[in-house]
C-alpha cells in the first residue's frame, strides 16, 4: 500500500518532494527516489508502480516529461518540459509497506539514454539502478534497509573461452548495496574446486557505487577442456558479508589446447598456398578475418570492405576449407553507419566481436568536420547479428566515436578491444562494458584511454590496412605503421592516467582521458615495403606486405630477428592463424581467402571435393626465402 496527503498521486515533473509526509505508520517504511537524467532530460518519463504491473496500470507516482507516454516511448522524439538535464531530481517521500516489492518503469521518448536511479529508504540508501539505453526498462526493490555491510557480484566477465597456457582474466563487476562505505573487500577464486586464491581490494565504494576487479594473479589453465571457476566475496572492510545471498558467481571455461607455432614448418619447405574461397563464396575486398574461440562451431568470419553507400558485409564460413565448408554472407540493415569500410574484425572470450570503420565520419558526411565513428560491438549469436527485428539501428550490441578512419583492432578480454586510430594517428583503448543490447544507442558506461605516443601513419588512399594483435600472454600489443613502413610494440600494463584528450568526445563517456608514459617501442623499421596484417603464434611475429605478397617472420625470442618470407599474392591484408596453426589470410585487390600450408601438412588438394555451394579450393606451390 502507498499513503499520500489529499494531493493529486499523479504529479508529473515535480522537482521537489511532492507530499510532505507524517511518520510512516508500523509495518511501513519512508521511501524516496532520486532521479538522476542524462543530457536529455526532457526526454525521461517514469512511474512507480506494483511489483509486475504493466506501464500505466494503476501507477503509484508518474515524474518526468507529460509528453512522453507508454506508447510513444522510443519514437525517436524530443519534446520540450520535463527535468533538467543532467540533473539530479528527489521526488517522494511516501510510506510504503515494509517488505514489499515495487518497480520502477523508466521511459525514454528517443530510446536511447535513460536517466538512473537511487533508492532512499528512511534517507539511507537502499537500492541503485545505473543509466542504460532503451526506450523502456523496468527496474524492481524491496522495501527494506539494508544491511551495513554487503558487497554484491552483479556480473562475471572471466573468459567462456580460453587456451591451455595462456592466462585467463578473472574479473568480475562489483557494488556496494550496504549502507556503510566500502573501503577494502576481498575476493577469491578457485578452479574445480581447487585451492582458493584471495585478493584484498583497496577501494572507496559509496552505497550504490560499481566497480570493477581484475584480479592480480590470472588463471593459467594447464588442462583441456571444460572447467568451472568459482568466484566469492570473501570479506568486506576486514569483517564478514552480512549477506552471502549475492556473494558468488561462476563461470564454465572451454579451454582449448594451445595453437602450435609452424615457423619451423613453413620455413622447412616452400609452402602450399591453397585459395578456399573468392567473390564465387561473396568475398568482396576482404580487409580482415578471424576464427570464432568456441571451436565446436568450427567458424571463420570474414570482413568485406564493400562500398560506402552499403556499409560493410561478413561471410561467415563453417568448416572452412572442408569438403562440407559451407558459408553465410550477411549484412547488417544498419551496416552503412555500424559497419562502415570496415579495416578490422576482432572476436572476443564472450561470444561476441567488434570491427573498426575506415570511414570518417559514419553517418555520410566525409569532410573534416564531424569526425563521428569508431568501434561496434556485436553478437556472435545467429539469432541476433544481422537479424532485421531490433529497429532502424539493427542489430549492433554497442558503438563508440572517438577513432575515425580506424585501421585495425585487437581483443584484449571481454569487452575491451584496442583500435589503431588513422586520423589521430595513435592507438585507443575502448572498453565498451556492458553493451546496450541489440538495436539501442546508449554509450555512457564506456570507459577509453587513448595512447598518444604511439605514432602511425595510415594509408593516404584509406585503403591499405595497419593492423594490430594482442600478445595475451605478455600484454604487449604489436601495431603496424604502414606509412612508416615498421612494427611498433605497446606494453598495455603499463602508463598513468593523464589529462583529457583534446579530440573529442562527441557523447558522454563515464571516462574518456589520454595515457602517459607508457612503453613503446619500434621492433621492425626496415624490410617492409605496405606492411597490412600481423599475427602472434609462440614466439613467431608474423607481418603481411601488401606490395610484395609476403609474409615475414620475426622471432620474438631474439630481438624480432626475420627468420624468413614466405611468398603470398600481392594485395594480402589481414592474417589469421587457425587452431592447427596454419596461417590464414584475405587478399583484397582479387577477392581471395587463402590458407598456407605447410608442405608437410598440405590440406585442400585438387582432388578434394569442392565444397558447399560452390566454394572453390585451389592449390598452387608458393616460394620461400630465407633471410
Amino acid at each position: 500500500m502507498i499513503r499520500t496527503s489529499p494531493l493529486s498521486l499523479l504529479v508529473i515533473g515535480a522537482l521537489v518532494p511532492t507530499f510532505a509526509m507524517a511518520q510512516c505508520e508500523a509495518g511501513e517504511l519512508e521511501v524516496s527516489i532520486q532521479v538522476h537524467t542524462d543530457q536529455y532530460g526532457n526526454e525521461t518519463m517514469w512511474q512507480l508502480v506494483a511489483a509486475g504491473a504493466a506501464c500505466g496500470a494503476s501507477p503509484l507516482f508518474v515524474g518526468g516529461n507529460s509528453a512522453v507516454t507508454c506508447a510513444s516511448a522510443g519514437n525517436f522524439s524530443s519534446p520540450a518540459g520535463g527535468y533538467a538535464n543532467s540533473a539530479t531530481i528527489t521526488e517522494g517521500p511516501w510510506c510504503l509497506v515494509e517488505g514489499t516489492q515495487y518497480d520502477i518503469i523508466c521511459l525514454d521518448s528517443y530510446g536511447d539514454g535513460q536517466a538512473g536511479f537511487t533508492v532512499l529508504i528512511g534517507g539511507t540508501y537502499a537500492a541503485s539502478f545505473p543509466a542504460t539505453g532503451g526506450a523502456m526498462n523496468r527496474y524492481t526493490f524491496t522495501v527494506q534497509l539494508p544491511e551495513a555491510r554487503d558487497i554484491a557480484v552483479v556480473s562475471n566477465q572471466t573468459s567462456l573461452f580460453a587456451e591451455a597456457g595462456l592466462p585467463v582474466a578473472i574479473a568480475v563487476t562489483v557494488k556496494n548495496v550496504g549502507s556503510d562505505a566500502v573501503s577494502s573487500f576481498g575476493i577469491g577464486y578457485s578452479v574445480a574446486g581447487g585451492v582458493e586464491t584471495t585478493e584484498t581490494f583497496t577501494v572507496n565504494l559509496a552505497p550504490g557505487a560499481e566497480r570493477e576487479v581484475l584480479m592480480t594473479a590470472p588463471w593459467i589453465p594447464a588442462a583441456e577442456g571444460a572447467q568451472t571457476v568459482d568466484l566469492r566475496i570473501t570479506a568486506v572492510n576486514g569483517d564478514t558479508d552480512q549477506d552471502a545471498s549475492n556473494d558468488q558467481v561462476s563461470r564454465d571455461v572451454m579451454v582449448n589446447p594451445a595453437i602450435p607455432d609452424l615457423a619451423d614448418a613453413y620455413l622447412q619447405d616452400p609452402p602450399v598456398l591453397t585459395q578456399v574461397a573468392d567473390a564465387d563464396q561473396d568475398i568482396l575486398v576482404p580487409r580482415d578475418l578471424d576464427f570464432h574461440p568456441d571451436r565446436s562451431r568450427n567458424e571463420l568470419w570474414v570482413i568485406n570492405k564493400d562500398v560506402f553507400n552499403t556499409g560493410g558485409s561478413t561471410v561467415r564460413f563453417t568448416n572452412p576449407g572442408g569438403q562440407d565448408q559451407s558459408f553465410l554472407y550477411q549484412r547488417d540493415p544498419a551496416a552503412r553507419h555500424f559497419l562502415s569500410l570496415p579495416t578490422g574484425i576482432a572476436m572476443g572470450d564472450n561470444n561476441g566481436f567488434a570491427t573498426c570503420p575506415g570511414v570518417y565520419d559514419a553517418n555520410g558526411n566525409q569532410s573534416t568536420t564531424t569526425p563521428f565513428t569508431g568501434p561496434t560491438l556485436w553478437s556472435a549469436d545467429p539469432a541476433i547479428y544481422a537479424q532485421n527485428q531490433f529497429g532502424p539501428l539493427g542489430s549492433h550490441l554497442d558503438m563508440l566515436h572517438v577513432t575515425p578512419r580506424s585501421q585495425g583492432i585487437a581483443h584484449e578480454r571481454w569487452n575491451r578491444y584496442w583500435v589503431v586510430d588513422g586520423t589521430n594517428r595513435d592507438v585507443v583503448m575502448h572498453d565498451f562494458k556492458g553493451d546496450h543490447g541489440p538495436g539501442q544507442d546508449y554509450h555512457g558506461n564506456a570507459i577509453i584511454h587513448r595512447y598518444t605516443q604511439v605514432s602511425i601513419t595510415r594509408d593516404p588512399n584509406n585503403h591499405i590496412v595497419s593492423h594490430c594483435v594482442m600478445d595475451k600472454s605478455s600484454g604487449w600489443l604489436y601495431i603496424v605503421d604502414h606509412g612508416g613502413q615498421r612494427i611498433l610494440r605497446l606494453n598495455t600494463r603499463t602508463g598513468t592516467l593523464a589529462g583529457n584528450p583534446t579530440f573529442g568526445p562527441f557523447e558522454q563517456y563515464v571516462q574518456y582521458r589520454n595515457v602517459t608514459g607508457a612503453t613503446v617501442e619500434v621492433i621492425v623499421n626496415s624490410g617492409l615495403q605496405e606492411p597490412a596484417g600481423i599475427e602472434v603464434v609462440g614466439t613467431t611475429l608474423y607481418v603481411s606486405d601488401h606490395a610484395t605478397g609476403e609474409i615475414i617472420l620475426y622471432d620474438m625470442a631474439n630481438g624480432f630477428a626475420e627468420r624468413g618470407r614466405l611468398a603470398a599474392t600481392p594485395g594480402i591484408m589481414g592474417i589469421k592463424a587457425g587452431f592447427d596453426g596454419r596461417l590464414w589470410y584475405v587478399n583484397a585487390t582479387n577477392s581471395t581467402l587463402v590458407r598456407v600450408d605447410p608442405a608437410s601438412m598440405v590440406v585442400g588438394l585438387p582432388e578434394q571435393a569442392a565444397a558447399t555451394r560452390g566454394a572453390s579450393t585451389r592449390t598452387r606451390p608458393a616460394t620461400w626465402s630465407p633471410s
